[in-house]
Order: C-alpha cells, then structure tokens, then sequence
C-alpha cells in the first residue's frame, strides 16, 4: 500500500490538540434562537457508517459501499445508490427549508470508514455536499457535525490506548477534508452504537481523551448511565444536561457534559420525527435557579432501513414546516420566538451558559452498574480510596455473586453482545494492539514525527480497521473473515 493510498490519519497531533483547545463558542456568535423565548427543542442527529473490508478485486482495502455497487445481486446491494443519495440529501433538504422560511436543525455522524470511503470511491458529489454542510457560513446555525471514532470501533472492548488514537484519527480526516476551522466547531461527541463503557478505567480514559481532545459533550443512552446513588434517571432528567463523572480504579475523576438519547435504536423515532412531537408536549424546568427549556436528544442511521431511506425526508421537511407554521399562527418570530424549536447540542449548551446555567447545576451521573461496583469496591478497602487490585477483586466477586452485574458497557441496544462468540476476533485484536504500542510507543515519544511516517500509518490504519463494530455484529463467517485477513496485514505492516 502507498503512502498517497492511506487516509489522513496521523502525523499533526500536536497541532490538532492545540487546535482544538483554542475553540470558543460555536453557535453562540451566529444563532438566532432566544433562550428565554424557547419552551422546549428537539436536537436530531444523523449517523452513518460503512465499513472498510478487503474484497476489492485483488484483496484492496474497499469501502462496503463500494462491494454494494460492484455486486448489485447479494442482499440489499440493489439499494447502493439510494444509500449513496443518504449521505449527501441533507445538503439539498436543508437549504429549501431555510429559502421556505423554517429554522431547520441536524446533527451529523459520519464514520471516517465510510469518509475514506467516499474518497476511494471518487465521489466528489458526496464530498461536495458535505463540504458545504461543513464550511458554507449560511448553514452553520443549522448544521452540527459530531466527533467519533474514526472506524465505528465500540468503546468498551476497545483497548484503552486505542481509545484515544481513534478520536485522533477522526480528527485528523475531517481536518484534511473540510479544514480546521470546521473540526474547531466539532464539540459533541457520538459514540459508536451509544455504547458507552462501565468500566471505571475504560470510561475514564474515554472521558480524558474527549476532554484532552477538546469535545465539551457527550451523547448517550439514557439506559447505559444511573444517578450516583444507583437509582435510574428521571423522566424530567433526561430532557437537561447531565454532568457524566468517570473515576478510575485508582480514584481519579474527570466529567463531562452528557445529553441523554431516550429509547432504543428504532430509526422510526427520527425517520418519523417522534423527538419533535414529544417536545411538543414538553415545557421549561427548574435547574438550579433558573428554569430552562425541556430538550429531546435522538439519535439513528441516516440510511439504514426502508424509514430512513424512504420516510425521513418528508417527515424532517413536515416537522420543521409545522413548527414555523406555529410561530406564525401565533403572531411569532419562527426564528426568535417558537415555543418549541429545532436545537442542535452545542447551541443548546452554549445558550444555556450565556443565561447564566453552570455545569455544576447540572445533575451527576455515571455508567450504569457502577454504584454496585463502587458499593463492593468500599467493602474491599474499608472506606479507604480504590486501588486497581481492590477494584478487579470486586468486579471478580460481584460477577460471582450476581448474574445481572457485567463490566461490558451498555449500548442502545443491550440483545446482542460486542463480546461473546468473538474471540477469533477480540484475541488477534488485542494481540495486534499490544504489538503496535510495543513497537511504535517508545518511537513516538522519542521522536513524535514517527507519526507521519507511512510505516507508522499503515500499522495504524490496519489496526483501527481491526476494531470496526462490524465484524462482532454478523455473526461468524465473511465478517470475521475479513477481520482475520486485516489482522495478519496489520502484523505485517508493524513488522
């Protein structure tokens, strides 16, 4: 594989962490919502993916977009083109509803699989329109993009040094396709398949690398979080900022903003535009001592299924005319003055401060189960601080003892397991990662411009590649075939 071949990953660190520790407000300087004038939003979020396997023609690393178009016979290959129009519609959909006079809000996740996909591919009419939705200074208050790993791995069986590599990359892509100024307003953060880890230390590295990696927020499944004292989220509390605390088995802690996605992984709660009809029916609440406005956060495949493809557009375009058509019908503003509006996360948090609302007022959560763990780990060490022997000790008895205590995280969907029936893929992985910071880790941190070397790149593509969520989702056969196959390219390419 050439150097020119490989995808922008790696090679700035330096310089995207400093970026991106520069950025001030986002919205704040361009929206035309009024805080105090708003009763409830609704922030929708679009995530897309394909993933990066070896089944080009001689074995080269393809997009699945890519394999759908070149064998239109298998499955639901036939749908390639109308998938391909998914990506890029919101470029066409956006702008008519704002020349109709709506206010329209979305927010994106794209996967850097399916970016270098696009690439490979040669579809610049893809690239263009998100290029727009990413730099034309027109669509900004409208268009948020969200950050996240950059080959769709699943955080909590992600070895912990890779966490941050993942963020990185994805950084690294987006910087190269649309700019720095564009990654500078890239605040929230999309974790793939909402999976979020309970784990104390895989949580917190996760955590201190958003936050190192200048994210200021979090989206997650209200499922996969509790209140500190174990108990489950309030109805109430699912619709205002929460404060995510993530404390390590050695007792340091770090935070950060969390906005709750409410449900399961039904597309049809965004193809059919359920979050703003739910809000709706919200009003403001107490916070502090203040009072602010109700926020619906959803999340699904922008693609994915015979609802998004098919249903989303009209259903997105009726939803946004119905809420101007409110505003008109009562003598209002649609810009300032709707009582129910389309918000995306960064403007909501950034409105919410210049109100003066403090993430201290925000109410402390952490992943689910870890009010047990932490209950057991006290036990341990007789109220002393955790250690890390102390912690796996009772994560070891609390397994023992109680069926429904697990240490795998919780994603939107918790009836298919990341873990079980994978090791033919989970052991080369970690094997693979062990080996790609055993050789290029004391490199790096005697010359950090390793990181821009092809030798470095390729080791690092194969690797990010090897954790994609996809070949822990199909069962085994292709999928973990292909993950075999980049497996034994990734120990080649570290050597």
């Amino acid at each position: 594989m050439t150097n020119s071949a490989l995808p922008p990953i790696a090679g700035d660190e330096a310089g995207i962490l400093a970026l991106m520790q520069q950025a001030g407000p986002v919205f704040l300087p361009r929206t035309n919502l009024n805080m105090a004038q708003i009763r409830s939003g609704f922030a929708c979020a679009l995530h897309m993916h394909q993933p990066t396997i070896p089944a080009g023609t001689n074995g080269e690393l393809i997009s699945h977009l890519q394999y759908m178009f070149e064998h239109p016979g298998e499955g639901d290959n036939h749908n390639a083109e109308p998938f391909a129009h998914c990506y890029k519609r919101l470029a066409e959909i956006i702008p008519q509803l704002i020349r109709d006079g709506c206010n329209p809000r979305i927010m994106l996740d794209y996967s850097g699989n399916l970016l270098w996909g696009f690439e490979q591919m040669g579809r610049h009419d893809i690239l263009d329109a998100l290029k727009l939705l990413a730099c034309d200074p027109s669509l900004q208050p409208h268009v948020e993009w969200l950050g996240t790993f950059w080959s769709h791995a699943v955080a909590p069986s992600t070895p912990i040094p890779d966490l941050r590599l993942q963020i990185l990359a994805w950084q690294h892509h987006f910087a190269a396709l649309f700019g720095p100024e564009a990654l500078q307003r890239v605040k929230g953060f999309s974790p793939p398949e909402m999976h979020l880890p309970n784990h104390p230390d895989t949580l917190y590295a996760l955590v201190k690398a958003l936050r190192d990696c200048g994210y200021q927020w979090l989206l997650v499944q209200e499922h996969s979080v509790e209140n500190l004292d174990g108990s489950s989220l309030s109805q109430a509390q699912k619709y205002i900022p929460n404060q995510l605390v993530a404390r390590n088995s050695s007792g340091e802690s770090v935070r950060i903003t969390a906005l709750i996605k409410t449900q399961g992984s039904d597309t049809k709660l965004v193809g059919q535009m359920q979050p703003c009809y739910e809000a709706l029916g919200l009003g403001r609440q107490a916070l502090g001592d203040t009072t602010i406005p109700s926020l619906v956060s959803q999340i699904a495949d922008g693609e994915n299924g015979g609802v998004m493809m098919n249903e989303f557009p009209s259903a997105f375009i009726q939803a946004h005319q119905k809420i101007a058509a409110q505003a008109s019908d009562s003598g209002c503003d649609p810009a300032t003055d709707s009582a129910t509006v389309a918000i995306n996360g960064t403007e909501y948090l950034e409105l919410l401060e210049a109100a003066g609302v403090s993430t201290i007022d925000y109410p402390e959560i952490q992943a689910v189960q870890q009010h047990k763990l932490w209950e057991a780990v006290d036990r341990q060490t007789n109220g002393n601080p955790p250690t890390p022997a102390a912690t796996e000790a009772a994560i070891a008895a609390l397994q023992a003892s109680d069926p429904h205590f697990s240490m795998a995280g919780a994603s939107w969907t918790n009836d298919l397991s990341w873990v079980e029936g994978y090791g033919n893929v989970l052991e080369p992985m970690n094997r693979l990662s062990a080996h790609f910071h055993q050789v290029f880790d004391p490199l790096v941190a005697q010359d950090p411009a390793v990181t821009t070397t092809p030798h470095y790149q390729e080791a690092l593509l194969h690797l990010l590649l090897l954790e994609t969520s996809c070949f822990r989702y199909w069962g085994q056969g292709a999928w973990t075939g292909y993950a075999s196959e980049i497996h034994r390219r990734g120990e080649a390419a570290i050597g």
